[in-house]
C-alpha cells in the first residue's frame, strides 16, 4: 500500500513537471510576469537570487538592503528561478554569467556593476607547506603572464570557439615532487566544470601546467562550493581553485595567490519576452533530453552518481545492521554501565543533523587522516543506521512475550540458543517493516554527501545542470532513479522478511530449528 502511494506521488510529480515544461515552451505564464529592469534603482525592494557562500551574496546584501535575497546552490538554479518568476534578478560573477549567456539568449546584464576588479585566485592553507606552495604558484602565474601562456589559457577557456576547449591531461603528470590534492567545485563554469566526462576549466588548465612545471602530480577533489574553504583551511586539501574570489574575511583563514582572473560582479535579468525565442513542446523535450543525457555522454555522470549512492547505502546498511546487533548484545550482557554508554551514543547521534555529522567526521574527527569522502560517508551513515537498528531490535525483542524465553529455558535451551533460535526470529518479523522504512530513508539521506567531496546522484544532477542550465530532465532523472532504487531496496527487504517468517517454513525446517541439540 505504501509503495502504491509513493508511485502515485511520483506520477503526479512527473505530470506536474511535464505540464510546467509544456507551459514554458508555449510561453504561457512568462509574458506579463517577466519584467525587464533597466537599473539598480528598480531592484531596491525586489527578489534577488545569490549563489550560496559567494562574494556576490555579500555584495548584494550591502547594495540592496531592502531587497529579499534568495540563496541558491548553483547558477543553473538561479537562472531557472528567474525564468519561473520566483526571483526578479540574480547576482553573479561576470565571467560565469558571460559563459551562460552563450547558451541562454534570454539573459541580460544590467549596465551597472555590483563591483569591478574582483580577483579570482587559488587558495592555500596557512601552514609552512601552504606558504611554500603559494609562493611557487605566484611565481608561475607571473611567469605565464609574461610569456603569453596566460593569454592563451584565457582565450581557450572563455573564447566563443568551443571546439578549442580541451580537458587538461592532469592524470599523466609523473609527480616526482609528490601529489597535490586540489579542492574544486564542478559547477564554477568556466573556471572548473565537467566536459566530455572529464574535468576542464581555466583554473584546472593553469593548475595542471603549474604542477607539470614544478614536478607535482595533481588530484582534483570535487565538493560543494561551501566546503572548499574548510577543506583547505583544515589541511584536507593542499590548495583549491575554481572561481574563488578574494575577500578580506576569507584571507583570515587561508592564503590567496596572485589573481588568475579579474572579473566583476553583475546583476542578471531576463530580456523582453519578445526577444526570448520559444520553441514547441516536443522540440523542448528533445533538446532538454539531448543536452542532459546524450551530449558529452552525460549519462555516464548519472551512472557514476548511482554507483556511489548505492555503495554508500548498501555498505552502511550492512555495517550498521551489524553495529546495531553488537550494541544490543553489548547492552544485553553489559549491565547498567553498558546501557548508559550506549544511551549517550544514541542521544548524540539522534540529535545531530546528518550533514553536520558528516562534516564533523570529515574535517575534525578524521581531519588528520587521509580518508576519502566516500569512506567517511560510509562511516557516518553506518553510525546512524546502527543506532536505528539498535532501537528497532530492542522494540522487536520487547514485543515477544517473556513466556517464550521461559519455555525455552524449561526445555533446556541456553541463553544464546533461546535468543537466536526463539526470540530473534519472531522479533525480526516485527521490526522488518520499520527496517524497510529506515533503509529507504537512509537512501534518500545520502543526498547530502556532496558536502564532503562525494559525487553522489544528487551532486551529479547539480553538475549536469551547471552545464546545461536545464532544470527539467536532470531533476526528473534524479527523482525517477531514486524511486527505482527505493523500489529495489523495498523488494529486497520484503523477500528477506518472507524468508525468515516462521509461518513460511516447512515442517522439517521448523523441527530442525527448535532442536536444542542441533
Amino acid at each position: 500500500m505504501k509503495e502504491r502511494r509513493l508511485f502515485v506521488l511520483y506520477l503526479l510529480i512527473l505530470i506536474l513537471a511535464f505540464s510546467s515544461l509544456f507551459l514554458s515552451s508555449c510561453g504561457a505564464g512568462t509574458e506579463g510576469r517577466t519584467v525587464t529592469f533597466s537599473g539598480f534603482s528598480e531592484l531596491e525592494d525586489k527578489r534577488i537570487g545569490v549563489h550560496s557562500g559567494s562574494i556576490q551574496a555579500q555584495q548584494a546584501a550591502e547594495r540592496f538592503p531592502d531587497a529579499e535575497l534568495y540563496n541558491f546552490p548553483t547558477y543553473a538554479d538561479m537562472l531557472s528561478a528567474l525564468r519561473k518568476g520566483k526571483i526578479d534578478a540574480f547576482a553573479g560573477a561576470e565571467a560565469l554569467v558571460l559563459y551562460m549567456m552563450g547558451d541562454n539568449p534570454d539573459m541580460a546584464v544590467l549596465p551597472e556593476m555590483l563591483s569591478d576588479g574582483m580577483k579570482v585566485c587559488a587558495i592555500f592553507p596557512k601552514t609552512e607547506e601552504g606558504r611554500t606552495l603559494c609562493g611557487e604558484y605566484n611565481e608561475y602565474i607571473r611567469k605565464i603572464k609574461e610569456n603569453g601562456v596566460y593569454d592563451e589559457v584565457l582565450e581557450t577557456g572563455t573564447g566563443s570557439d568551443s571546439a578549442k576547449r580541451t580537458c587538461p591531461d592532469y592524470e599523466s603528470l609523473p609527480g616526482p615532487g609528490g601529489t597535490l590534492s586540489m579542492a574544486v567545485d564542478l559547477t564554477s563554469v568556466p573556471f572548473m566544470f565537467v566536459m566530455d566526462g572529464k574535468l576542464a576549466g581555466i583554473d584546472l588548465d593553469i593548475a595542471t601546467r603549474f604542477c607539470e612545471e614544478y614536478g607535482y602530480a595533481l588530484e582534483p577533489v570535487a565538493m560543494d562550493f561551501s566546503s572548499v574553504l574548510p577543506a583547505v583551511s583544515t589541511g584536507k586539501c593542499a590548495f583549491a581553485c575554481g572561481g574563488i574570489a578574494y575577500t578580506a574575511e576569507r584571507a583570515e583563514s587561508v592564503l590567496f595567490s596572485d589573481p588568475t582572473y579579474v572579473s566583476a560582479s553583475v546583476i542578471v535579468v531576463l530580456q523582453e519576452p519578445a526577444v526570448a525565442e520559444k520553441s514547441g513542446f516536443w522540440p523542448s523535450v528533445r533538446s532538454s533530453f539531448e543536452k542532459t543525457f546524450i551530449r558529452e555522454s552525460r549519462w555516464k555522470l548519472f551512472v557514476q552518481g548511482v554507483l556511489n549512492t548505492m555503495l554508500i547505502t548498501v555498505l552502511s546498511a550492512l555495517l550498521g545492521t551489524l553495529l546495531g546487533f553488537a550494541l544490543y548484545l553489548f547492552c544485553r550482557k553489559g549491565g547498567r554501565a553498558a546501557g548508559k554508554i550506549t544511551g549517550l551514543l544514541i542521544w548524540l547521534l539522534q540529535r545531530t543533523p546528518m550533514v553536520v555529522l558528516l562534516m564533523i567526521l570529515y574535517y575534525l574527527v578524521f581531519g588528520a587522516l587521509n580518508l576519502s569522502g566516500l569512506t567517511v560517508a560510509v562511516i557516518g551513515f553506518t553510525l546512524t543506521f546502527g543506532v536505528s537498528m539498535y532501537g528497532m531490535l530492542r522494540t522487536g525483542v520487547n514485543a515477544v512475550g517473556t513466556g517464550q524465553a521461559e519455555a525455552a529455558y524449561a526445555l533446556g535451551y541456553t541463553d544464546s540458543e533461546t535468543f537466536f533460535k526463539i526470540i530473534l526470529p519472531q522479533a525480526a518479523i516485527i521490526f522488518m517493516p520499520s527496517y524497510k522504512s529506515q533503509l529507504v530513508s537512509h537512501l534518500k539521506a545520502t543526498a547530502v554527501v556532496g558536502y564532503i567531496t562525494v559525487l553522489d546522484l544528487t551532486k551529479m544532477g547539480d553538475v549536469v545542470r551547471s552545464r546545461t542550465y536545464e532544470a527539467f530532465f536532470p531533476l526528473i532523472a534524479v527523482t525517477v532513479i531514486y524511486f527505482v532504487l527505493e523500489g529495489l531496496f523495498s523488494f529486497a527487504v520484503g523477500r528477506i522478511r518472507v524468508g525468515i517468517d516462521p509461518r513460511k517454513r516447512s515442517r522439517e525446517r521448523i523441527l530442525k530449528c527448535i532442536d536444542p541439540h542441533d
